[in-house]
C-alpha cells in the first residue's frame, strides 16, 4: 500500500489551524505530526515515487531461485536479494538505536531493486525522526556546477557541507555520469569526509567495484569499500518492465 503524506493546510479536521477545540479545551491536531514528517521528506529530497517504498513491498519473487551456472555461482539471485534486504533492515535498526553502521552499497543492473531498497531505508529512518538526505548523483553534480551561476546565493561549499555532515546520506546512481577529474574530486571529498567521521552512507550503483575503480579511481573506491558493506542485486529482467507488463494486463 502506498504511503501518503498529508499537507497540513489541507487538513479537514483543523482546516490548517493545527488546533482542535473540544469542550473548550484546545488539542494539537494529528496533522501537525504529518506536517513535521512532510517537512522531513522535503528536506530529504525524496521524489514522490519513493514515498511508497516499503520493505513489505520488496518482493523476492522477482529474483530467480535457480542458479544460472551452478558450477560458478554460490548463491541464487533470490538469495543475494534476501541478503541485501536483511542488511537494509539491519541498517535501519542499527541507526534507529544509535548503533554504529557506516554504510551499505547496493550494486547491480538497471531495475534490480537498488533504489527501492535505498528508498525503504530512507522512509523508515525518516519515520524514526532521523535526518536523511537522498540525492541522485548525476543531479547532484549538475547542482554543484549550477552554484557557479547563482551569484553567491548558494555556494558550492554550502552544498558540500550539507552532503558531508547530514546524519544519513544516500547517493543514488553513483556511476551514471561522465566522470571528469573535477567530478571525481567532488565525490572523493564527500566520501572521504564521511568515512573519516564515521557517518552513515548508502550508495547504489549499476557498476561493480572494478568498474567503479575505473571511473572514480582507486582512492575513492578504497574508501567506499572501507565504509560500506557491498551487496549485489541481480535479475533476469528489469523489475520495472515486469511491473509495467503486469499493470497493463489489467
Amino acid at each position: 500500500m502506498e504511503k501518503k503524506i498529508l499537507l497540513y493546510d489541507n487538513c479537514n479536521k483543523c482546516f490548517g489551524k493545527g488546533i482542535i477545540i473540544v469542550d473548550n479545551i484546545a488539542y494539537h491536531c494529528d496533522c501537525i505530526k504529518q506536517k513535521s514528517l512532510f517537512k522531513q521528506f522535503i528536506y530529504a529530497n525524496i521524489a514522490k515515487e519513493v514515498y511508497g517504498y516499503d520493505f513489505n513491498n520488496f518482493n523476492l519473487q522477482y529474483y530467480s531461485a535457480a542458479l544460472i551456472d551452478p558450477l560458478s555461482n554460490k548463491f541464487t539471485y533470490r538469495q543475494l536479494a534476501n541478503k541485501a534486504l536483511t542488511a537494509a533492515k539491519k541498517f535501519v535498526v542499527d541507526i534507529t538505536n544509535n548503533k554504529e553502521n557506516t554504510g551499505l552499497m547496493f550494486t547491480g543492473p538497471v531495475g534490480s531493486g537498488k533504489t527501492f531498497l535505498a528508498g525503504c531505508i530512507a522512509n523508515n529512518l525518516l519515520g524514526n525522526k532521523k535526518q536523511v538526505l537522498f540525492t541522485v548523483v548525476p543531479d547532484l553534480l549538475d547542482e554543484i556546477k549550477e552554484t557557479f551561476n547563482k551569484n553567491g546565493e548558494y555556494t558550492e561549499l554550502q552544498l558540500l557541507k550539507k552532503l558531508r555532515e547530514v546524519e544519513i546520506l544516500i547517493l543514488d546512481d553513483l556511476g551514471v555520469h561522465n566522470y571528469t577529474e573535477w567530478t571525481q574530486n567532488k565525490i572523493y571529498s564527500i566520501i572521504n569526509y564521511r568515512l573519516n567521521n564515521k557517518m552513515s552512507t548508502i550508495i547504489t550503483s549499476n557498476l561493480n567495484l572494478e568498474q567503479t575503480e575505473d571511473l572514480l579511481g582507486e582512492r575513492t573506491t578504497s574508501r567506499i569499500i572501507q565504509m560500506c558493506k557491498v551487496y549485489r542485486l541481480l535479475v533476469d529482467q528489469d523489475i520495472r518492465q515486469i511491473k509495467h507488463l503486469i499493470e497493463n494486463k489489467h
